[in-house]
């Protein structure tokens, strides 16, 4: 199987560069599935239904989301609803949205989860004890598994890929939004990357216009963090396995774009 994570989609510069090349790049890359983190696509925070929905329609397979995933009220019904989209599997048990999904694809059936991070995040449930309880439901139906780990620290992350090495395919992070020159492959078999990256304007603070977040930052006047337009990137990692479902490769994906 080849598949392609596209890490935090930030905003409509973020957003209308996967509408414009998600399907292309399936062609070019030669792709069996595009997985997006998408909790950032609404003006930078949240998703909203119409996003989702015309996401899908472009060729994005399957969504995950992280800390912002209830930043539009208008997605819950969505979340509860569809088979391709999850929120943090550590979310507690009553909280909107599915643990995990499963998407065919032309080499097999890929298993999709989200888990958040601890250390300098919202209070939420152990990571360690989600991830086993979701494996041991998908685990025998799957042929690979994509876990997104959503968290402000490196160790968080590595700790998370470490823990999970020879049980998944990929641990890949979103949420820092700024790419990392970690990309391996684990002994195991799991490649690893500590943040793929975000999907939208680098000419930016993690995809804000700089002078707003200048502003606040220097004089604690608060105003509010537009989203950049410039120097738009699709951000990710391509991972590549065997027929056993290990990862045999990971590749960082950087692409400047026009939108």
């Amino acid at each position: 199987m080849r598949f392609l994570f596209l890490g935090d989609i930030v905003g409509k510069p973020g957003y209308t560069a996967v509408l414009q090349h998600a399907a292309p790049l399936k062609k070019e890359l030669g792709l069996d599935a595009i997985v997006v983190n998408a909790e950032n696509a609404s003006d930078g925070s949240g998703l909203t239904p119409r996003q989702f929905q015309r996401l899908c329609d472009a060729g994005v397979d399957a969504m995950t989301m992280g800390d912002h995933i209830y930043r539009r009220k208008e997605i819950m019904d969505t979340l509860q609803s569809s088979d391709r989209i999850v929120k943090p599997a550590n979310y507690p048990s009553t909280a909107a949205g599915h643990t995990h999904c499963i998407v065919d694809t032309p080499a097999g059936k890929l298993g999709v989860v989200s888990l958040l991070g601890r250390v300098y995040m919202r209070p939420v449930d152990c990571p360690f004890d989600a991830i086993d309880r979701v494996l041991g439901e998908i685990e025998s139906k799957v042929d690979c598994i994509l876990v997104d780990i959503h968290a402000e620290a490196t160790s968080d992350k590595q700790t998370l890929g470490r823990y999970l090495d020879g049980r998944v395919t990929a641990v890949l992070g979103t949420h820092t939004h700024v790419p990392t020159a970690d990309a391996a492959v684990l002994p195991g078999g799991t490649a690893f990357q500590c943040d793929v990256g975000m999907t939208g304007p680098y000419d930016s603070i993690i995809g804000r216009d700089i002078r707003r977040v200048m502003e606040t930052t220097r004089t604690f006047q608060p105003t509010h963090f537009y989203v950049a337009t410039r120097d738009v990137r699709l951000c990710g990692a391509v991972i590549e396995t065997d027929s056993d479902g290990k990862a045999t490769s990971i590749q960082r994906f950087e692409r400047a774009v026009d939108v």
